[in-house]
C-alpha cells in the first residue's frame, strides 16, 4: 500500500531559464541531488537550480498526473502558473 500525503510535485528554474518539473517523496533531498549533478540528467550542467514550486499530493497516482499536467504546460504557460502561485487547476484542466 502506498504512503498517503509523501508524494511532491517541484518545478525548479535553471541556470539557462528553462525549467524541470519532478515528482519525488522529498524535495529537499531531491533538489540538493540535482544541485550536485546527481539528479535528472537533463538538469546536469544547468546549475545553479531555483526551487520555484512544489506541491505536495496525498497519492502518487495525483502527483504524476499534476507532474504530467505541467509538462504539457508551453513555456509562457509555466510561467504564469508560477508567477499566479502555481494553482495546480491551471496544469489539471490540461488533462481534461
Amino acid at each position: 500500500m502506498e504512503s498517503r500525503g509523501e508524494h511532491y510535485v517541484y518545478m525548479l528554474k535553471c541556470k539557462d531559464g528553462s525549467f524541470y518539473t519532478g515528482y519525488t517523496t522529498n524535495v529537499a533531498e531531491r533538489f540538493i541531488k540535482h544541485q550536485q549533478g546527481k539528479g535528472a540528467k537533463y538538469t546536469r550542467g544547468r546549475t545553479p537550480l531555483v526551487l520555484v514550486y512544489q506541491q505536495q499530493y496525498e497519492s502518487k497516482r495525483d502527483a504524476m498526473q499534476a507532474e504530467y499536467a505541467i509538462k504539457q504546460l508551453t513555456r509562457d504557460e509555466k510561467l504564469k502558473f508560477v508567477k499566479e502561485g502555481a494553482v495546480i487547476d491551471v496544469a489539471t484542466k490540461q488533462l481534461q
